[in-house]
């Protein structure tokens, strides 16, 4: 082998070139150690790459729960619930049309999501024009983060407005309606298999969102939600009275906030 690659390297003007240096070169990439090193090591990568490709698919923490196997059986957990939905989005996708509108929420997720990250939020889904963020009861009332989430969320949205209404001619704005309770969490699907809530905590916030419009608001929280929470120094609560939620049997205290 060592001669044929010497006389290959003869033709192509290399003949200066002598055998030991082929020799010892040859050695060097044939050597069985350096094989099985970059065969690992290349492994090691793909594994790394598909493994970072399926974290972004399921979301920070997620596939961990999956390989964790704690979901297999359902569980009862107590979890906060925020829906924030993009504010006028049929108007908005009528007015630009499907493509610009899809890549207007593609950097609409993309430019919040270090911000939810940021106050230790989950994302558990998106639906359309709307983004259901959870956390735990820990998480979420620590340091105020799932206020926090939502403030920050629109004071990122004003610095960016310039770059908005300069690529889609529009500025995207969110109302959010958060509150808590218990779920069942536990693995669905045999094809596809996901982690879902289940309860009727999610309905209620859904809900809740909804009447941002009625109250000419950006955000609502229960009442019993807000009082859980720690460090809201910086909020003020304004009570909206016992409200009817539609296809909800009890009304509901809730409350807007403003920053102070």
């Amino acid at each position: 082998m060592v001669t044929t690659f010497t006389i290959v390297l003869a033709e192509q003007g290399f003949s200066g070139v002598s055998f030991d240096s082929i020799k010892t070169a040859s050695g060097f990439i044939l050597n069985p150690t350096l094989i099985t090193t970059f065969i690992l090591w290349g492994a090691i990568t793909l594994l790394t790459v598909f493994l970072l490709e399926v974290n972004d698919k399921f979301g920070p923490g997620i596939l961990l729960k999956f390989l964790s196997g704690n979901y297999h059986q359902p569980k009862k957990e107590e979890r906060i619930f925020m829906f924030m939905d993009m504010r006028s989005s049929t108007t908005i996708a009528e007015e630009i049309g499907n493509e610009k509108y899809f890549n207007l929420l593609n950097d609409l997720f993309a430019d919040v999501t270090n911000t939810i990250l940021n106050n230790e939020g989950e994302i558990y889904q998106y639906v359309g024009d709307e983004i259901v963020i959870s956390w735990s009861m820990k998480k979420g009332v620590r340091k105020a983060n799932c206020l926090n989430c939502f403030t920050q969320i629109q004071e990122k949205l004003v610095d960016l407005r310039p770059i908005y209404e300069k690529k889609y001619n529009v500025m995207p704005e969110f109302k959010a309606g958060i509150h808590y309770g218990s779920v069942m969490a536990g693995e669905v699907g045999v094809i596809k298999k996901d982690i879902i809530y289940s309860g009727d905590v999610l309905n209620t916030a859904a809900r809740i969102q909804e009447q941002c419009n009625q109250y000419n608001v950006d955000i609502l929280i229960s009442k019993e939600t807000f009082n859980l929470i720690s460090d809201t120094d910086g909020y003020k609560l304004i009570p909206l009275g016992s409200i009817e939620l539609r296809g909800k049997k009890r009304n509901i205290d809730l409350n807007t906030i403003k920053i102070i």
